[in-house]
């Protein structure tokens, strides 16, 4: 199936690895030129080249922390005009409701809520000039079925649905969409990160934290970030262009709703 995406830019934040990482290959292969960040200049230098040589497309690499007015500066400057946004920003460490105080949820809101809005606010006023634009917000499971170690996340990415899921419907008629993806569990450092957690409440191996959590999911597994970006991929389409204002779950069935 053609998405009809050949030639167009996209903006894919927080992408030297993980589901950054696999939104920004899979729409490489739909003959995407993109711009990635990263942080760290050699992980970001080295995924843009494996991208440019795997895909043949057109990638600029720019090392800059997407949460501070400094890096979204440097990482605008470079963007020209953007087609797709792809929002995406690590979440904030996990814990316990007493373990947070303001600055805690300040951080929170500043990475996985302001952050994305500024982008948006930036790029989409371009792509409802140009009559055509995508934006992908990653999100989390945690939106639909909060997780009690991550309240910080559960706040702030619970917040920016709320801002998206209004913004949507104003910029529809212009030919611009705007959609979540909310990951569950995927083979990322961040799931890692909270099986490591796990392990030391629960007094086990990490092995066996992980092996705990997958088993509470419907496929037994974990995702992974080629799947996940896919279904980016495709609601960046043209296919999806009557699809806009959406949560869509990408837990392998784990949030067990009828709706």
């Amino acid at each position: 199936m053609d998405f009809g995406l050949k030639g167009k830019r996209a903006l894919v934040c927080a992408s030297s690895k993980g589901l950054g990482r696999g939104c920004a290959e899979a729409l490489a292969g739909e003959g995407v030129n993109l711009v990635i960040n990263a942080r760290t200049k050699a992980d970001v230098e080295k995924t843009a080249q494996d991208i440019r040589d795997t895909h043949g497309v057109e990638v600029v690499a720019v090392a800059a922390d997407v949460t501070t007015e400094e890096g979204r500066a440097a990482l605008l400057e470079a963007c020209g005009e953007i087609d797709i946004l792809v929002n995406n920003a690590g979440g904030p460490p996990p814990g316990v409701w007493t373990d947070w105080d303001r600055e805690d949820f300040i951080k929170a809101l500043d990475a996985n809520m302001l952050t994305p809005i500024a982008l948006i606010k930036a790029l989409v006023p371009g792509m409802m000039d140009r009559g055509w634009g995508r934006v992908v917000n990653i999100t989390s499971r945690s939106v639909k079925s909060p997780l009690s170690a991550l309240g910080l996340s559960n706040s702030a990415r619970a917040g920016l649905t709320g801002y998206v899921a209004g913004t949507s419907r104003q910029i529809a008629d212009k030919g611009v969409t705007m959609n979540n993806l909310l990951p569950g569990s995927h083979s990322t450092d961040r799931i890692d990160s909270l099986d490591a957690n796990n392990a030391k409440s629960w007094g086990v191996s990490v092995e066996e934290a992980a092996a705990r959590r997958k088993a509470g999911n419907p496929m037994k597994r974990d995702g992974t970030a080629e799947e996940f970006g896919a279904a980016c991929a495709f609601l960046c389409s043209q296919q999806a262009a009557f699809m806009t204002g959406q949560n869509i779950l990408l837990d392998g069935g784990e949030f067990n709703s009828t709706l």
